[in-house]
Order: structure tokens, then sequence, then C-alpha cells
């Protein structure tokens, strides 16, 4: 269920809060070879599936930033806030790769809102992400993500 927050004065009182999960999405070959000739990162963990099935892994995996550029789409259907002119992404604090996300995995992202602070005509969020996926011991990715949201 997404947490609807519907000024960024009520984001403050939501620091400390896990704002909940998004819907589990699939980790497809064909995105991964997409994402591997947007980046030229064609490493045969990601692309070679007959190679990569004798490999560390024995199948192949997304990159680790792959999986990182999936939070803003899943953090859609964690948080949503009105009442902004815009929000946009400013980066991050922190990011790890914990685990290798294996093509065909189901992730989603669950989030907890770490901090609210004041910028010029607006403000900042720091939100702790963990991607994670189904029935997986340990999450695939933690971040701390920043945005920032403008009225």
């Amino acid at each position: 269920m997404t947490t609807h927050v519907h000024s960024i004065e009520e984001l403050s009182a939501l620091v400390g809060t896990h704002l909940g999960y998004s819907e589990y999405r699939t980790i497809t070959q064909e995105q991964v070879n997409l994402f591997a000739d947007a980046t030229g990162d064609h490493q045969w963990i990601h692309v070679d599936p007959a190679r990569a099935a004798s490999g560390p892994f024995g199948h192949t995996i997304a990159h680790g930033y792959l999986t990182l550029s999936l939070i803003p789409v899943l953090l859609g259907g964690v948080m949503k806030v009105d009442g902004v002119s815009m929000g946009v992404n400013y980066g991050t604090n922190k990011v790890r790769f914990t685990s290798p996300v294996p093509v065909g995995a189901l992730v989603r992202a669950g989030a907890t809102l770490a901090s609210v602070e004041p910028v010029s005509g607006g403000v900042q969020v720091a939100l702790d992400v963990t991607v994670e996926q189904r029935d997986a011991q340990k999450p695939s990715c933690v971040a701390q993500v920043l945005y920032r949201y403008y009225v």
C-alpha cells in the first residue's frame, strides 16, 4: 500500500517511519541486456546465460547498478507526495550491493523516511531503501537515496 503524503509539511512527521513496500517486479534477461547496451557493461555474468550457468552464480545476474536504477520506479509504489510542483532524484549517500539478483527474480523495495531538511524552495528527503528478492535470506541492495521536492 502506498503512503500518501498530502504536502511537504506532512513529511517531517514521518521521519523514522517505515513507509511500506512496492509491488514485486520481475528482472528479465531482456532488461539486463538492454542495461548492458546502455552502459557498455557486457560482462558474461550478465549477458551470457550459457556461460553464466557454469559460473559462480549458476545463472545470469542483474547489474548492481540496474538494481539501483529500479529504486525510483519502485518507490513510486511506496510513497506519493502531493502539493509539490516537482520532485527530483538528487542522488545517494550510500549504496551497497549485498546479494546478486538472478535473472527471473522478483524484487521489491521497502523504504524508511530517514530525514527531511529544508532547501531553497522545498525540502530534501533522505530515504533508507532496501531492495529485496522474494524469499531471499538477505537484501540485494541497501541505499540511502535523496530526493528534493519543490513547492
